[in-house]
This record gives structure tokens, C-alpha cells and sequence, in this order.
């Protein structure tokens, strides 16, 4: 190859090597011009969203009663819980809720299952129990003439215990249903038994009208219900094996309508009737649809987070960012030179990554989430220190700083690889097993780890090989510029 050719080959690589710096810088400042925009702007369309602790807010813990509900439909159902009760937080309006599912220690004999709601931006714990509203429990059951007569006799002897005190008489054991009940504790209110009908199952509900040919009175305010192909098909079993019972339908445990099931209900829809007036009947409706509660809740604890002190927590988290990045690209400055001006363009990169992460994906940013990407800003670098000390080694065996550059990452992905497996693996170990705030802290950590490795083994690299290419023995000054650092 004549030396025109092989100049001509030379000039074309330092082409393209320049080229790829000069993408990866354009597309690092449209990146960044992209985050700054989403972050200034009142009407962004992906902007940062802050948890309760950075925004303020209230922060709810529900607790489900799951004592009737067999162990292995308890998931789901308290999934089922969680939708429901994000679709009625969302009817309110509250900025970006976070609902999600919380199960008690598993050394308890019967973990308890909690629903944690908070809310950025309510600051008023009444207001806060109000946006979540009178959400009703929906529940079909069936009318049962033994259990009725034990309550009938416990009534009886209730009321004979009570006029003859000195009688002796005692409420004791019947049989209902071929079981052997106590009649103080086992009877519930009602004369119904639970049909697993419940509105877990339901799909809309809608206000209508009663005609007088229906056999209601005329223009009597209805609940129309449509149920789940599921429910559908649960529905018809029921009245098609019940035909000639009555079928309670009772909205948070109280009896509204006991109608008799004359035929098989195959449509999959049926008729709540209890002498509503429009306005009830129109607010029924509308709980209804906007999501049954599929299990029964009860608030056991309130927490309000002002909004000076979330501000307060977020400005100390940004100033804590800024002086770590600082310190970081002040050693890396100090130690590595113009490689070390190389980190530190990698890592405003991997910064601005992050950021965009946050935005786009979007992450929920919680002061545990921020010490976590505080904590990842001094790791983002430790992919950098492995590779330049591998580079060093190849520079003071008289390699050029391109052949040391690319030798130096080759040596240095072994142990890069192995140091953010471990802690990649730590961060998903805690995002799986940790509470909500360990969850943010994981989550963050996690995405730091992988961007972090992107940042180093792609851009660092792209911007290392694109530099000037030269031996320690060459020019002085130059080789004090690009190899300072490397011959320490």
C-alpha cells in the first residue's frame, strides 16, 4: 500500500472517529436542551414527577379485610383493589397518585394486606379521605331459610334471656345447614350467604328508569349493572340454580333489594332498585363504574407532608448533586487531565440520560430516589478509573494513547462487568423485597448502574479514540496534554 493511500486511509478514520464524537455530542445537547425544556415549562409534556415526601402530600394506609377471601385469590383481588381505587383518585384530579399494594412481615401467622395511597399536592388529610370518596362495596348473596330460622331463635331467646334474667336461659348451638353453629357469634345480621358475586366483578353501571310495565313504579330511579364475562357467567349459574329465591344485593354490607329470581339471568346484566331518588341512584351509579371495591378497607393511619418542607428536602437534594458532580470532575481533573476532562463530559452525559430517564419513562422522584442518584454520581465514575488505569500500564509500555485507549477497555471490561453485575443485582434484591421508600432508592440506583456503564463503555470511549493519537516519547507538549494522566 503506497504512503498516499495509506494517509488517505488514516484521514478517513480520523473522519469518522470525529464524526461519531460529534453525533454523540449533538445528540448529548439536544438530549439536554430536551430535559432543561420539560423542566421549565408549566405545560410540559413529560415533566418531573416528585413523590409525596419532595412535593408534599398526604399519605394514607389502608387496610383490606381479607378474612373471608380464600388465600390464593387474595393477590388478585387486592390488585383489582389497587386499580380501582387509582381510577377514583384520578376522577379527582390529584397530580400523579401513587396507589400501590403493601403486605405485612412474613413472620406474622396472618399477614395483614395494606393499601398505601399518597397524594402530591394534598396537603389536607380531610381533603385527602375525600378525593379516595365513599368507593361501595357491592355484594350479591342469597336468601337462607335455615339460617334464618337460628336467627329467628336467637332472637327469641335474646328476648326471653332479656324479660326472665333470672331464668338461666342461654343462647346456645343449632344446626344450619348440616353444621353445628354458635348463635352468639357465628350468625351474621342478615339471613344471606355469600354467592362470590361481588363487584369485583362488575363492568359499568348506569342510571335508568323504571316503566310501569317493569313492575316497578313508574319512573323509579334504577342501577342498571353489567357484569364481566366472568360475572356474567356467575350471575346465570347463580339464578339459573336458585330459581324461586330471593337474591340479596347489599352495597357496604347494608340490604338495599331482595328480589326473586323467577328465571335464569343469562344477559349478564341486573337491576339494583331501592328507592333512590335520582340524585342517589345518579351517585351509586357513578361509584359503581368508577370501581366496586372488590374486598372491604378501613383507614388505620394519616401522614401530611407540607409543601415548604418537601421543597426544603428537594433543595438540600439538588445541592448535594451539584457539589458530588463538582468534587468528582475536580478529582478526575486533577488525577487524569485530559482524560479525565473526557469523564467528566461522560458523566454530565450520563446526567443528562438520567434525567431524560425521569422524565420519560417517568420515574417517581422521592428523596430516597434522590440519594440514590446522588450515590450513583461518584459509581458512574468507577468504570472510567478502572479503564485509565488499564491505560496507563498499555501508555508506559510505549503504546500509542489510541492503542492504549482501546487495550485499556478491553482489559477493563472483565472487572467493569463483574462490579455492576453485583450491584445491579443489590438494587434488584432491594426493589423486590424493600418498602416503598427502599423501592425509589432501588429503582433509581438500578438505572444509575446500567446508564452508567452505557456512559463509559460508549461515549468515554467514542470521545478517547477520537483524540489526537500520540507516544509519550513524541512531543512533549503534547504528550503532557493527552498523557499526563496516564504516566503518573
Amino acid at each position: 500500500m503506497s504512503e498516499s493511500t495509506q494517509q488517505s486511509s488514516a484521514q478517513s478514520l480520523a473522519f469518522i472517529r470525529w464524526f461519531r464524537a460529534l453525533v454523540v455530542l449533538g445528540i448529548i445537547g439536544w438530549l439536554t436542551s430536551t430535559v432543561y425544556n420539560n423542566a421549565i415549562a408549566p405545560d410540559a409534556t413529560h415533566p418531573f414527577r416528585l413523590g409525596l415526601d419532595l412535593a408534599g402530600g398526604s399519605h394514607l394506609v389502608y387496610e383490606a379485610d381479607v378474612s373471608k377471601i380464600d388465600p390464593a385469590e387474595v393477590p388478585e383481588l387486592m390488585n383489582v383493589l389497587r386499580d380501582v381505587i387509582e381510577r377514583r383518585v384520578n376522577i379527582f384530579g390529584v397530580s400523579e397518585p401513587i396507589v400501590q399494594v403493601e403486605q405485612s412481615s412474613f413472620v406474622t401467622e396472618a399477614p395483614i394486606e395494606r393499601l398505601v395511597v399518597e397524594l402530591p399536592g394534598v396537603t389536607d388529610v380531610s381533603q385527602a379521605v375525600a378525593e379516595i370518596g365513599r368507593t361501595p362495596l357491592l355484594e350479591f348473596k342469597l336468601y337462607d331459610e335455615s339460617l334464618a330460622q337460628a336467627i329467628a331463635t336467637r332472637e327469641s331467646i335474646s328476648s326471653l334471656t332479656e324479660t326472665n334474667a333470672s331464668s338461666g336461659a342461654i343462647i346456645g348451638n343449632v344446626k344450619v345447614g348440616g353444621e353445628v353453629v354458635d348463635l352468639e357469634t357465628d350468625l351474621p345480621e342478615q339471613p344471606f350467604v355469600d354467592t362470590g358475586l361481588t363487584g369485583r366483578y362488575l363492568e359499568t353501571a348506569t342510571l335508568a328508569f323504571a316503566g310501569s310495565q317493569s313492575g316497578q313504579l313508574s319512573n323509579e330511579p334504577l342501577v342498571n349493572v353489567r357484569f364481566t364475562a366472568e360475572g356474567g357467567e356467575l350471575f346465570a349459574d347463580i339464578t339459573r340454580a336458585h330459581v324461586g329465591e330471593q337474591l340479596g344485593i347489599f352495597l357496604d354490607g347494608e340490604l338495599i333489594s331482595a328480589p326473586v329470581i323467577n328465571e335464569p339471568i343469562t344477559g349478564g346484566t341486573a337491576v339494583i332498585s331501592g328507592s333512590f331518588t335520582p340524585d342517589e341512584a345518579r351517585e351509586l351509579a357513578k361509584n359503581l363504574s368508577f370501581g366496586a371495591l372488590p374486598v372491604p378497607i378501613e383507614l388505620q393511619s394519616t401522614q401530611t407532608v407540607g409543601a415548604s418542607l418537601g421543597a426544603e428536602v428537594l433543595e438540600h437534594g439538588i445541592e448535594a448533586a451539584v457539589l458530588g458532580l463538582s468534587l468528582v470532575i475536580l478529582f478526575m481533573l486533577v488525577w487524569y487531565r485530559l482524560p479525565g476532562l473526557v469523564a467528566g463530559v461522560a458523566l454530565i452525559s450520563y446526567i443528562t440520560i438520567m434525567l431524560a430517564l425521569f422524565q420519560l419513562v417517568p420515574v417517581t422522584l422521592t428523596a430516597a430516589g434522590l440519594a440514590g442518584f446522588v450515590l450513583s454520581l461518584g459509581m458512574a465514575v468507577d468504570a472510567n478509573v478502572l479503564v485509565f488505569e488499564r491505560m496507563k500500564e498499555e501508555y508506559r509500555a510505549g503504546a500509542t494513547s489510541r492503542e492504549a485507549a482501546k487495550v485499556g477497555f478491553q482489559r477493563a471490561w472483565s472487572a467493569i462487568r463483574d462490579g455492576n453485575i453485583t450491584s445491579l443485582l443489590s438494587a434488584i434484591i432491594l426493589f423486590w423485597f424493600g418498602t416503598s421508600m427502599v423501592k425509589g432508592f432501588a429503582l433509581v440506583f438500578g438505572m444509575g448502574v446500567v446508564v452508567s456503564m452505557f456512559s463509559a463503555l460508549v461515549i468515554t470511549r467514542t470521545f478517547l479514540i477520537a483524540l489526537p493519537e500520540v507516544r509519550h516519547s513524541e512531543s512533549k507538549l503534547t504528550a503532557r496534554l493527552l498523557g499526563s494522566g496516564l504516566v503518573k
